[in-house]
């Protein structure tokens, strides 16, 4: 069957006899691994499409097991990002994250979306990129349905106010059930609710990712929220040892 989609590659192997396996997040599909046999080196348009960091059009055969690409289209290049060592870093890291939390032939409509949002936002953004990050990988979690709980207790379900954030009960915890959480000593993947960082990741989930265009947070928020968002996108998606990791 000959169809098509528009896709985001997010990254390319290469195999035997001059083929490619591309990893393609695909509008149509979801998350989908494609072989082709379009050259790599030259400037034609299909062979361009075929890099990370590109949005395009895809003519695909599909098979009951399996997907060719015969020929691409670039709709979007963004080769900018590419020029930025931080942001190609960056950059190399969400789609990595993209990668990991996507389920194979699942589509994901919403996410394929704020991906071409965050790259069009990663390519002229100035500063704050790790903000930007931090700010995809939350939205990300309300897409995956696991936004943390954050305007009730996580163990109670009581509106009370909030002493810590715990990973592990999926959002904030008051003081009466973190004294029996700490009882049961079950407990390690909890953090300090400083900083402002409820208000941070409740403006992140209400707000379009354009509209935090010049938002970049202050070092002290930024590491805390860092080390939260991955230890929760370890915990409940599974999305951990990334190997851009080590770069940013």
């Amino acid at each position: 069957m000959l169809t098509d989609t528009e896709g985001i590659v997010l990254r390319q192997v290469k195999t035997s006899y001059g083929r490619r396996m591309i990893l393609l997040f695909s509008k149509k599909y979801g998350k989908i691994s494609a072989g082709t046999s379009i050259a790599e080196r030259g400037k034609n348009k299909s062979s361009l499409a075929l890099r990370p960091f590109t949005y395009g059009r895809y003519e695909l055969f599909k098979n009951r097991d399996s997907y060719n690409i015969n020929s691409a289209d670039v709709l979007k290049s963004y080769y900018g990002i590419g020029e930025d060592v931080d942001k190609y870093m960056n950059g190399a890291y969400v789609l990595e994250f993209t990668e990991r939390v996507l389920s194979e032939e699942v589509p994901a409509p919403a996410i394929f979306n704020l991906l071409i949002d965050f790259f069009d936002l990663l390519e002229m953004r100035k500063k704050g990129i790790g903000t930007l990050v931090l700010a995809y990988q939350t939205k990300v979690f309300k897409y995956s349905g696991v936004m943390p709980q954050l305007e009730r207790c996580a163990v109670c379900g009581e509106k009370k106010a909030a002493v810590k954030f715990s990973v592990k009960e999926g959002g904030i915890v008051c003081s009466d059930c973190l004294q029996s959480i700490e009882n049961l000593e079950r407990h390690t993947l909890i953090y300090d609710v400083k900083f402002g960082i409820l208000d941070i990741l409740k403006y992140f989930t209400a707000n379009p990712l354009k509209k935090l265009e010049n938002l970049a947070l202050k070092e002290d928020a930024g590491k805390l929220l860092q080390k939260i968002i991955r230890d929760y996108a370890a915990y409940y998606l599974d999305a951990s040892d990334l190997k851009s990791e080590k770069l940013i």
